[in-house]
Formats: structure tokens, sequence, C-alpha cells
């Protein structure tokens, strides 16, 4: 039948585009049509196999499985999955909690942050888990392609023309010679004389895979091509044969030829047949080795080899001992695995691999080293009295350092202050006893022998932490210096640069004085600044330097002008107008290495890495000021509660109640009562020389300003337990500067005077304040001033207060709390309030709950993630608790919303340490309240209804892996605990509980099959996320009830499905069967009735039986599902086939399943695999890659098929099996390696291929042919099995690409090589003889597939420029053989065993 002429490809791809509405939606189109296609023929759902009972069928089954001896592939182990703690590991020496903070907390949510903080990690561990992911993921996976032996192919080859044999030989390894032969003619038809023996050059030569040729030539020149070659694996013996010429001798052949060779004399024989033979011995063995590779337990297949090998002993005696001690040199060295050889397991692909997860730990931005090493001013002097000692500064300064980041406007650290000066200059100070360190929190005596005060004393290195590194930010030094008047009277002797020892004497005389008499009041004096980064990514620029020293100006002192200034900074002609004081401050900066040593945190709890000298320096972590936004918040992993205070201005121009008050000095202090001799608290922590924690502390002092600014930071360590009397007590006093007493010794010298007092309490509506307050002065005190109240018209509650200037707030202050235990969200306070409340006893309204929790959707991002394991904690304990319906579905919508949150701003890395790490299901008491996992569980079910929040159940669905997971941990956790694990699986759990699994299953799956192209994305993830849910119930439920799960999935989808619903469909069956007890899931067990099967009995499948898909559930319906998928479209083929070799690839390299009878074992459950290639043999198309050349002469009768042009789908009709005759043995002998396959009779392949290829391989000389046998067996496969992969009968006829083509086949040897010699035999006796046939074809296809053509060859095929017109250089290498394969038709030979089954030329 004649073809109509085809257009040129672009042709009719331009006709093709030109019809299109736009282009690029070619293939679109394209599937659109392919999926009304299918549609038309209208594919059948496949029906559902209903699954074994597993747990009763392993009960019925128990001395079955115990009697077997590779029970371990049968029975999941007892320790398989446990709970563990693990310590919880900080960077410090001892707990961030104070030891008595437990016993002190009152309110539920310090509690429960308390707990957070002090309790252990929780995991659970699966003790296989490392074989769950895929092949790429099992341990001690090591790539063995680096191992492989470098081969040398005779078609890569390009040896120079000079090089002789010798080198050559000596070049590849291995056994060689050459040298001159006569060879008799090999025509059979022409009897051997001496006329017809041509002499020829002989040259032995290794192949790459290690089998020999012996090749000749015409002359010496072995550069050439060799007129011929003699495979030696094909040969079966090599004998002396003197009866046509002298020093004769003859190679035997496989196929019962034979060559005729002859030697110039006998010695030069004797050698060429001991070579030979040795070559023959060394395949033998390799053969041998092969053959016996497994374990010592290899069942009974094992004997039986054995006594096959005693029956060679006595047929080729001189082999046998040499071929055992190659056994037991070669029995620890197994061959290089099948799929190592397989691109796609060489590949690096991770993206299957779950993120790392570790636990929560204290995260910092870029930490910078600061090392502050002098301060000095150009007029100095020595101090002492008697002149004797070193030049100094004549007065004592003091540094404060702090972070300004002019981008954001803000402060972004905490003050550290320095003392830089010389022991003698601060001799000038009165002394102060310095104090224990006991602030806020209790110390335990063993820290206080670690901490030494005099360490502390006099900080030097600071540890500055930037949480969002930019070239903006500065180091701010602020310099102050003791009171002694105003600033520039006390900067003028510092801006001269004369001659200053006369000025220096002066001011030093002034310094002594003012020391003595306001040593403990401070006053403005300098400022510098530097940058600190280079660049974004937090390169310090350690080069920069500070500064001029300017001189602070009285009216520009607080942040906010200090902010103004540094965005001048880099503006030469605005800074060149600030006042210099001259002097240098050289402190230098670094980078901070992980194991710095010996620094102490915010709150002064040392490092593990701590030194207990009191010599030592202890470096100082300064207080970051993160910004309040979710993505550079992390949860709080310790214990911290710090207040900043910040007094910023006075306005007392109006005040009439004190005569005078001009050098304003505030003193903040912390206090717990408002009684008259309350004590205030030792809390505030202490400036350098002092003691570390003090009971108040002062602001700089302002000369002459009724009206000061401060920009002083004053830290307190707050107490665990705040309560309403905690307050600040702000008390201002007027410092008298001027000391000089004019005439009247009479009066004292009054250095300060009160004039007023402020309070501001802490707490408000049970939170700390912290935003900016304008608080009223008072100008007396009376006892329980807190108590006191406005009520209007004059009146008020409480005791009598004189306000100064009418009760106006005239002093401005603002806190900044930093802490871990206390909560500025009033939403999360609210909620947290009333939990304690129902919980000590008020009865809890469901309405009053619901309330509570729906507000806490307005919870801020930020405190949602400071906060997170304590919130998640409180609201899986309401879930537990929840009394109604209502309650527990709120609770789960406010975890939605955190979980959301969380992703949305990039953290979910934070919800997988909670999940793994921190969550802790509650101790199970039945009568109080219930389990996580089943409360959970329903309230998914009702979000995931159809009248539901659609917003809500998309969120759901989109991260569903958390809720899965805290599903998956609660069940462990509670099977643990509860002793339950030690029940059978179907006791474990209520009916209850596995009632609401199956409704979450059938609620869920809908939603992922009908939102898929809405809401892509969720509807992805929640598919995944169910098959990582379903996969790890198999660890804990009844097995049997996981797989009616599955089936309840896979009902949901059907043939001709859109291709995104088979990519979920394939990704759910890639993750379950990627179960690290996949096998022992499928049973490879016998399942006959009647006695106890023994392995040996078993009656394998060899296709997809309803009953084998019952009994091995996974594996058969995974199989049936790629049976399906291979009539689908290109893409979806992929899918399927990718998911089945990459399961194969898994089974060969896992290291449990490494010895022989293992892989057999697991063989026999993909045996239906070979009925499913068989249904699909015409789509195997090998043209492409024929190596062989095509002979358009060679007219071959062929059985055409109906293959409509227009439809790739029909149904096939069964072929004859008659054989075609006209193959010629040539082809056979090209494809066994034994004849030259350059003859002109070779039949065209491609109609081989059309005609079904029955016959290509079968000998046609052989004198019983198979079809003949064949078709009077009884037991074929069509009779004895009925039932194909695919629930109907339309077979796609369209062809298969090469890369689908190549992984099916790599999945074919694979399961070819595993299995067992008995199931071979068996598979050949029971299969029909059209199956047969196809099972010769597809082992065919093999060899074309997989023939390697040569380096130039991939080459061009890479570079894109197509197949190359083969030299007949690249045709000499003949295709690796199957080394079993061979040794199969030697053990026939040699035993004269019944050959109805010809192997000979697999």
């Amino acid at each position: 039948m004649s073809q109509p002429p085809l257009l040129s490809a672009s042709a009719e791809t331009r006709k093709f585009t030109r019809a299109l509405s736009k282009p690029g939606t070619a293939a679109e189109l394209r599937q659109s049509v392919s999926e009304v296609v299918r549609g038309s023929v209208l594919l059948a759902k496949p029906k559902l196999i209903e699954p074994l009972d597993y747990e009763n069928v392993i009960v019925q089954k128990k001395t079955q499985i115990l009697n077997d001896g590779l029970r371990e592939m049968l029975l999941f182990p007892y320790d398989d999955f446990q709970t563990a703690t693990l310590r919880r590991q900080g960077r410090y020496m001892c707990s961030t909690v104070p030891a008595d903070a437990q016993e002190e907390a009152q309110s539920l949510f310090v509690t429960e942050c308390i707990k957070t903080y002090n309790s252990d990690w929780h995991l659970v561990n699966y003790k296989y888990e490392d074989y769950s992911g895929e092949f790429r993921q099992l341990p001690n996976k090591v790539a063995k392609l680096d191992k492989l032996p470098v081969h040398v192919y005779e078609v890569d080859e390009e040896v120079d023309k000079d090089e002789d044999a010798a080198s050559l030989g000596s070049q590849k390894g291995g056994i060689t010679k050459h040298g001159w032969l006569y060879k008799g003619n090999m025509n059979s038809a022409i009897s051997v004389t001496m006329r017809s023996f041509k002499r020829r050059f002989f040259h032995l030569i290794q192949l790459g895979d290690g089998s020999y040729n012996l090749n000749f030539y015409k002359d010496e020149k072995i550069s050439k091509e060799p007129k011929g070659s003699i495979f030696l694996d094909s040969c079966m013996g090599v004998v002396q044969n003197n009866k046509v010429r002298r020093f004769a001798f003859e190679l035997k052949m496989q196929d019962k030829s034979s060559y005729l060779l002859a030697a110039d004399s006998e010695v030069e024989m004797e050698e060429w047949i001991t070579t030979l033979n040795k070559i023959l011995q060394l395949n033998f063995e390799a053969a041998m080795q092969e053959k016996r590779n497994g374990d010592s337990h290899e069942d009974d297949e094992q004997s039986k080899l054995e006594g096959s090998g005693s029956g060679l002993d006595s047929y080729l005696p001189e082999l046998a001992k040499s071929t055992r001690e190659a056994e037991i040199k070669l029995k620890s060295e197994s061959r290089v695995k099948l799929f190592y050889l397989d691109p796609d397991a060489q590949k690096l692909d991770f993206t299957s691999a779950e993120p790392e997860v570790k636990p929560f730990e204290e995260k910092f931005g870029k930490r910078i080293l600061v090392k502050c090493n002098d301060l000095s001013f150009n007029l100095q002097c020595c101090v002492a009295e008697n002149e004797e000692g070193p030049t100094t500064n004549v007065e004592p300064f003091f540094v404060t350092l702090s972070l300004f980041d002019i981008k954001y406007n803000r402060k972004i650290s905490a003050d550290f202050h320095v003392d830089l000066n010389h022991f003698s200059v601060r001799q000038m100070l009165a002394t102060t006893s310095p104090a224990l360190v006991n602030g806020g929190r209790k110390s335990s005596p063993a820290l206080q022998d670690i901490l030494h005060e005099a360490a502390m004393q006099y900080p030097k290195q600071g540890i500055f932490s930037v949480t969002c590194p930019h070239p903006d930010i500065f180091l701010v030094a602020r310099i102050e210096k003791v009171l002694q008047g105003s600033i520039t009277h006390g900067a003028e002797p510092y801006m001269k640069s004369s001659d200053s020892s006369k000025v220096a004497q002066k001011v030093l005389k002034n310094a002594k004085q003012a020391c003595q008499r306001l040593g403990q009041y401070r006053m403005p004096f300098a400022w510098a600044a530097r940058t600190l980064f280079k660049d974004a990514s937090g390169n310090l620029d350690k080069n920069a330097r500070f500064s001029a020293l300017y001189r602070q100006d009285s009216n520009k002192l607080s942040n906010d002008d200090m902010l103004k200034l540094l965005a001048d900074f880099r503006k030469p002609e605005k800074m060149a107008k600030l006042p210099v004081i001259l002097g240098n401050l050289d402190i230098t900066i670094d980078n901070v290495s992980s194991d710095f040593p010996n620094y102490v945190n915010s709150s002064y709890i040392p490092m593990k890495q701590f030194e207990t000298c009191s010599k030592t320096p202890i470096t100082f972590e300064v207080e970051e000021f993160v910004p309040c936004i979710p993505k550079h918040t992390q949860p709080y992993t310790i214990y911290n509660n710090h207040l900043y205070v910040y007094p910023k201005y006075l306005k007392y121009d109006s005040q009439k109640s004190f005569a005078k008050a001009r050098n304003i000095a505030i003193c903040i202090e912390f206090k717990d009562s408002d009684e008259e001799d309350s004590q205030p608290l030792k809390c505030i922590y202490g400036r350098p020389g002092g003691p570390v924690f003090t009971r108040s502390a002062f602001a700089a002092v302002l000369h002459h300003h009724q009206n000061p600014e401060f920009y002083d930071e004053i830290k307190i360590e707050l107490p665990t337990q705040l309560h309403e009397k905690h307050h600040l007590l702000f008390t201002f006093f007027h410092v008298s500067c001027d000391n000089s007493s004019k005439g009247s010794t009479k009066k004292k010298d009054v250095v300060e005077t009160q004039v007023g007092y402020s309070w501001l309490p802490l707490l408000k509506d049970g939170r700390v304040v912290t935003s900016e307050q304008h608080v009223p002065v008072a100008a007396n005190l009376p006892s329980g001033y807190l108590g006191y109240q406005e009520l209007g018209m004059g009146r008020h509650y409480g005791p009598e207060i004189k306000w100064v200037d009418g009760s106006k707030p005239l002093l401005k202050v603002s806190t900044h709390l930093v802490s871990t235990v206390y909560t500025q969200d009033q939403h999360l306070h609210n909620f947290f309030q009333y939990c304690q409340k129902t919980e000590s006893g008020a009865q809890a309204l469901g309405s009053e709950l619901v309330k509570y929790l729906k507000s806490l959707h307005a919870m801020e991002g930020h405190v949602m993630i400071a906060f997170l394991p304590t919130i998640l904690n409180q609201l899986f304990r309401v879930l537990t608790r929840a009394t109604q319906e209502e309650v527990a579905v709120n609770v789960t919508r406010v975890i939605i919303h955190v979980v959301a949150q969380c992703h949305e701003e990039g953290l979910e890395s934070h919800l997988r340490s909670y999940v793994k790490y921190a969550y802790k299901a509650e101790p199970y008491v039945a009568s109080e309240y219930k389990t996580v996992h089943e409360e959970l569980t329903k309230a998914m079910t009702t979000i995931l209804k159809p009248s539901a929040d659609f917003l809500t159940s998309n969120k759901l669905l989109k991260y569903s892996w958390f809720f899965f997971d805290v599903l998956i941990k609660s069940m462990a956790q509670h099977l643990i605990e509860n002793c339950k694990v030690k029940l059978l699986r179907n006791q474990r759990f209520p009916a209850s509980y596995h009632h609401a699994v199956e409704t979450v299953v059938n609620m869920l799956t809908p939603h992922i099959t009908q939102k898929f192209r809405d809401n892509p994305e969720a509807s992805k993830h929640a598919n995944h996320s169910l098959a990582v849910f379903i996969k790890r119930c198999f660890t804990f439920m009844d097995r049997g009830f996981v797989f009616k799960q599955i089936n309840n999935y896979i009902s949901c989808f059907a043939p001709g499905d859109p291709k995104t619903l088979f990519e979920y469909k394939f990704e759910f069956l890639r993750v379950v069967c990627n179960h690290e007890h996949y096998i022992p899931l499928n049973l490879p067990m016998p399942f006959g009735k009647g006695r106890i099967q023994r392995y040996q009995d078993l009656q394998l499948d060899y296709s997809l039986t309803d009953e084998f898909c019952r009994n091995h559930f996974l594996v058969g319906l995974l199989l049936r599902e790629v049976g399906t998928a291979l009539q689908e479209f290109r893409e979806v083929r992929l899918i399927a086939i990718s998911v089945l070799k990459n399961l194969l690839i898994k089974h060969s390299f896992d290291d449990r399943y490494a010895s022989r009878s293992h892989q057999a074992r697991i063989a026999t459950l993909y045996l239906p695999l070979f009925g499913l290639l068989i249904e699909n043999v015409q789509r195997i198309n090998v043209r492409d890659v024929s190596p062989f050349p095509v002979n358009p002469g060679s007219t071959v009768k062929e059985e055409s098929l109906p293959l409509p042009a227009a439809n790739p789908l029909v149904t096939p009709q069964k072929p004859g099996i008659a054989l075609d005759n006209s193959l010629h043995k040539d082809l056979f002998g090209a494809i066994s390696g034994i004849a030259s396959p350059y003859t002109t009779s070779t039949p065209n392949i491609n109609s081989v291929r059309n005609a079904d290829s029955r016959g290509s391989l079968i000998s046609t000389d052989s004198g019983n042919s198979l079809p003949e046998r064949n078709s009077e067996k009884s037991n074929s496969l069509d009779k004895h099995q009925q039932g194909g992969a695919l629930g109907n009968s339309v077979v796609r006829c369209d062809k298969l690409d090469q890369s689908e083509i190549k992984s099916l086949l790599m999945c074919f040897l694979y399961i070819l090589k595993s299995m067992s010699d008995d199931a071979l035999f068996t598979y050949w006796n029971k299969a029909s003889t059209s199956e047969l046939m196809d099972f010769f074809t597809i082992s065919e296809v093999c060899l074309h597939q997989f023939q390697y053509m040569g380096k130039r060859y991939i080459a061009r095929n890479q570079e894109g420029l197509g197949p190359i017109v083969h030299d007949r250089k690249s045709q000499t290498l003949p295709v690796s053989r199957n080394r079993t394969g061979m040794m199969h038709a030697r053990l026939q030979q040699l035993g004269s065993l019944d050959n109805s089954l010809t192997f000979n030329h697999m």
C-alpha cells in the first residue's frame, strides 16, 4: 500500500501554526485534541480492588511468616519508632530563667513562657526514617560511578598506525597474544581442505566489558580494520584437531559451528591452546560467580545451583576446582549495580528532600566586637598630688556607645558604658562600695563565683548585633564629665591648641573640687561617630575612624537631634560648622568568631566558654533593638525581662512651687510599693566603677536649664511577676554647682534640693506601659500616692497631693520593653487572661472564649512569631479541653491563621522546628479531655466542608503539612505514653478516630481534584501532605485501614484526567511507596490455600490479576496505574515511568536488601511488569537507534497491523504466530555476535518491527521450533492468568519515545537480572507462544537501545547535529552479552539437557 507523499516538516509546521488563534499554543491544542480523542474512545475507569485485611493476614499466616528464611521482608520491626527527650542546648553556662521565677510567676502567660524556655525538646524518632525517602536519600549510598574501570572502546580508538601489537595489547590490560596462523574456510558447505587454509595475522584483545576477541588481519598492521573477529565468550572449548592439517586446533562455538586454525609449529599451537583455554576458564569463573553471588541463606535456589554445579564437576573436572577458588575469592566483591549506569541515578536532584529542621536557637544579626582602647585630650598633665606618675587627662570622662540607623531614623541598640580613665584619674572620684550581682533576679551562688565583681567593674569590650546591616548605621560615642557648669564653659580649655600647662593645672584644680562635691552628677560634653559597614552585606568598614570630637550643644541633645546631626555626617560643609574639641577616641571594631570566649549576655549570664579567672577581661553583649516586623523576628528561646527608661524632657519654666530649679537632676527608681518607708528595688544596671546593680540612677544635668532635655537610658531588670504597685519614681533635684561661699560661712553647703516628684505605674490593663507618657509633677510625696485619682469637679480620690504648675503633664518620659515573658499585644494578653480565669475555676463560656479566639486574628505578626511555641501550646491545650465544636473549630482557625502568617513571612522553618522539637501532647486523661489528633482531625473536617469559609479552607489546604505533622506526632506520643504501642494495630485507636481520619481523607481529596485549576498551589501542597500523612499512618495504624484510605483517594481520579491530576496521583503514589517498610507492606510471600506454603511452591503472578493486586496491594496499585498511564499522552507516561523506575532503583540500592535472595524476592512483586510491557510491545520503536544498515531492496512478507493515520488508539488484532522464514540467520548472528552483520541478505529491521518481531530471535535451524512446542502447552499465561494491566481492551499504538523506552527497559532488565532462575523458567514454561516471542522481542530491543555507538555519535547528538553515517568500525564492537545467559547455555550443552527452549541467541 503506497503512502501519500508527506509535506516537508517546516511547511507542515507553518500550515499548522497559521491555523492557530495565537502563536505558542500548539502544545496546548495537541493536548486538548489528545484528550478529546481519548474521551471519544471512552476509556473505562479501572475498578478498585479491595485490599486484603493486612492485620488479620499476618496473624493467620504467623507460622508461615516466622518460618520464612527472609521473614524480615514480611514483618515490620518491633522498634520502628520511639519518643525521645533531647536536652535543650543553649549557649549559656546555666539556665537563663532566674532560680525563683517559676515560684514567683502567677500570670498564666508568664508561667507558660517560662515553661517554654525551661522545657527540653520532645522528638519522635523513626529508626528506619533514612529509608523513607527516594533512592538519592538512602543511607550509605555512595556513587560508585567513579570506581568503574576506564574502558577503551574500539569504536573510539585512534591508534597510531606504527604502534605495534604488543604495546596495544599491554595498553588494554588482560591477556594478550598475537602471531601468524592459518585459518580454515568457515563455510560449512565446502569441506575444509589443506588448500582452503589462508595465512592471517591473529591478534587476541580484551574488550571494555572484559570479554575477548580474536581479530585477524591480512598483515601485521593491526591499526586497520580487521578482516574478521571470533568472539571468545561464545566459544565453548579449544581442542587439538590434526585431521586436516598438522598443528591445527579447533574453536567450538555455542551454535555448534567451529573455527579451524593451524600454527607453524607444535610449540606455537600449544601456546595458543593454553592461552585460549585460560580465557575460557576466566569467562566461566565469572559466569559461575554471578550465578552464586547471592547470600548464604538463598532458599532452595542455592542448593539447586550447587546440584547443577556438582554435575558440572564430572564434565569439566579441570575447571571445577579453580571455579570454586575463584568463587571464594570473589564472594565479597559485588558487581556494579545495573542502575548505577542509569543516567537518572547519577543526577543530583534534591527537590523531594525534606528541609533539614533544627531546634529553635538564638539567632543574631551581624555581630561586631567593639574594643575601647583610649580617650585622650590635648589638655593633659599629671594628676597625682606629688606629681609623680603618668601624664593623663586632667579629669575623668565617661563614654557611652550606641548604634544609630539614619535610614530608618531610630536608635537600634542599648547603651554600652565605658570608663577609659587612668587609675590615678579614677581616684579623683569618691569611691562607692560595690554591691553584689543581685538585681531583679536572684543569682545562684555558683554564678557569683563565676562572675567576679572586679572583672565586671570596668568593661572595655562590647558585642553589638545588627540584624539589617547597611552603610547608614553609625556607632556613636557620647562623652560626659563630672558636672561643673555649662558645656561651653567646660569645653573652652579643650578647644585651644596653645601651651596648655597652666590651663591644665587650673582645670585640674576645678575638676578635683567638682569630683569631691558633685562626683555622682554628670554633664554632657562631646560626641563623635563613625560608620560601621561598607555595604548591605555586613562587611565591616575597619578602616573608618571616629570623627573629630564635637562639642555637645545643650539645645540638641536628644536622640532625634543626634539622628539629624548624623544625617549631615557625610556633608563636610555642614560638619565644618560644628565646634571641635581637640582629642582622640581610639575604638576599633572587628568581627566576632563563633567560639569567642568570656562574654556575658545583656542579662549578665555567662557563656559556656567562660573562664572563672578574675583577671580575664569580660566582654559584654549589648542588646539590639530589633525592628518589630515579622521577618526580622524569631521565636524567643531564653528568659529576658528588661525595661529601658528614657526621661526626655521637663518643662519647668512656669513652675512657682520652688525658688530655684535650674540645674535639674532626675533620679530614677523602681519601686514595688508607695508606702512611706518602702525601699526602691536593687534592679537598675549600674555604671562602670559602681555596683553591678543599684537602687537609683541619675540622668545628666544641664547647667542653668529650666526646660532640660535628656538622652540618658536607664536599664532595669524587671521582676518575673509584675503587679499593680510596681512603678517608676522620678525625683527631681536642683543641684548647686556654685561652691564659692562668699563671706557667709554660716550656711551649710547644700548640694542638692528636692524640687518635685513624678511616678509612672508600670502596668495598665495588665500590660507594661511602653508608649511615650506625659506625667504631672508633684511637690510632695505622701504615702499611698499611687492611689490618687481625679474624680472631676475638683474632687479626687486618695491622699492630698500638691501639684506643680496645676498638675500639667510637665515630664515627658518613654519606656521600651525587651521581654520574653510579657507581651504588648492586647489581644494575646486578653486571651491568656481569660484562659487563666476559666482554668482557675470560673466556668468557661463557649461564646466568650470564641470572642477571645476570634480577636487573636488581630494579633500583631511579630508578637505571634516571638511567642510562637507558647501560643501554639496554649491553643492545642484549649482544643483538647473544648466541650463545644464551635470552640474547637475556632481554635483551629486561629492555628491556621498563625501558620499562614508564618508562611507568608517566609518563616515556615519556625513551624517545622515547633512540630519536630517543641510540640508535646499533654498527658492523656480520658475522663477529662481528648487527644489533639482526634479533635484536630474533626475540626479540619468541619473547615473543609463545602459550606465553610473558602479562604480558611484554602489556607488549610495550602499549609496542611503542619496539621498532618501535628497529627502524626500526637499519635506517636499517645501510643507510647499510654502503652498502646503493644496492642494490636486495630485496637490502638478508637473507632471514632478511624472514622475521623477516613472523613478527612474523603473531604480533602475532592478539594485536591477540583481546585487544581483555581488554586494550584494549595491543591498541590495538600496532595503532598496527605501522602506524607498516609505514609506515616502505616507506622501507627491498622495497615488494612490505611490501604482503604489509599483506595478512597485513588477513586477520585480517572483515565483521561488533566495532566496536573496525573502529576498529583503519581506524586501521591511516589511518596506512599517510598515508605521505609514498603516491601513488608506488599507481603512478598505465597498466598496459596491449604497447607502452609513454602516460598518455593509460590504460584508466581506474571500478570496483574485481581488476586495479585489484593494480596500485594501497593505494588499492584502502582503497576495498574502505570499501565493506565501508558495509554495517556507523553508527559503523563514520563511521570508514571519515572515513579516506577525510581522505586526500582531504590530497591536496588537499599542495603537492607542487598543480597541476591532479597533482590529475587523483590523481583517477584514486579513480575507483572512483563505482562505490562508485552501489552505495549508494539510501541517500542528501535528504528532511530538501529545499529544495522537498512537495506531498502530486501522485501519481507509482513502482516500489516491496521493503523489508522488519524487515531493512534486502536484495538489491535492478535497477530499470527507463524514465523517469517525469510529472516536470515545472519541477523541473529549479528545479535549474538557470531557472524558478520554485513550481508546483502540482512532483512529490513523496520519491517521486522512491523511484523511484530515474532521469530526475530528464534534459531531457524533448530530441530524443534518453539511455536510448535508451546502451542501445545495447556497452562499458558493467556489461559492461566486472566486480566491485563488495563480495565479495557483499548491499547494505544503510537510509539513511545527514546527516554520512555530506555527507562522501561532498565526496569525490565533489573527484574530479569534480579529474579531467580526458577521464576524465569516458570515464566517461560507458562507463557503462550506469542507472549514468549514478545518477551524475546523486548530482550532484543534492549540490545538495540543500549548499544554503545561511540563518543563521536554521542557528541554529535548532544550538539544537535543528528546521527552520523556509521562506518564499519563502529559496528565491530559486539554488544556486551549477558554472562548469566551465556552460562545457562553452557549448562544446557554440557549437561545434554533438553534444549527445547533455545537461549543461544539471547
